[in-house]
């Protein structure tokens, strides 16, 4: 999503009067570092919380630890608990968590290879979730995982709240 598209997407939110806010794991802090270049970001954007390592996504936003032992850190269970959390814990009226393999190690397997990212939506009584499959380096799936959540995130504009 290039600056003008971005811009018009928080102007969008803006006018609508909703508040996100984010909790990252595998994008880094580059999901809010992004949102923040929109002209309006500030009266939009409640907060991010980075939330890299398992006893972070446990203290910060609830993630139980039995659901970190079963299903990894990066799994699409994990990144449902995080976007509980943030909900809760920041109530802003659209929740946003991702956790993924942007680079090698964690929990990669043949079944989850580097570049498998998920994504939860939490909005408007409404949970989303997606697991997608990004490919090149670590630096390049960060930036491929954040423009698809903002394209997400027009998307559940589009849908739920141009009415």
């Amino acid at each position: 999503m290039n600056q003008t598209e971005l811009t018009e997407l928080v102007m969008s939110l803006k006018d609508k009067n909703l508040t996100v806010a984010f909790a990252e794991s595998c994008t880094g802090g580059l999901l809010a570092s992004e949102f923040v270049k929109a002209k309006g970001s500030s009266d939009v954007l409640k907060g991010s919380l980075v939330v890299y390592q398992p006893e972070v996504k446990q203290k910060l936003l609830g993630v139980k630890k039995e659901t970190l032992e079963l299903y990894t850190a990066e799994s699409q269970q994990v990144t449902n608990e995080l976007v509980m959390g943030l909900k809760k814990l920041l109530d802003a009226d659209i929740s946003i968590a991702t956790t993924g393999l942007a680079g090698p190690g964690g929990s990669e397997t043949e079944e989850k290879p580097v570049g498998t990212t998920f994504v939860s939506f939490l909005y408007d009584g409404k949970a989303e979730e997606f697991r997608e499959q990004f490919k090149g380096n670590t630096e390049s799936v960060r930036k491929q995982i954040v423009d698809y959540i903002f394209q997400k995130l027009q998307g559940v504009l589009e849908q739920h709240y141009d009415r």
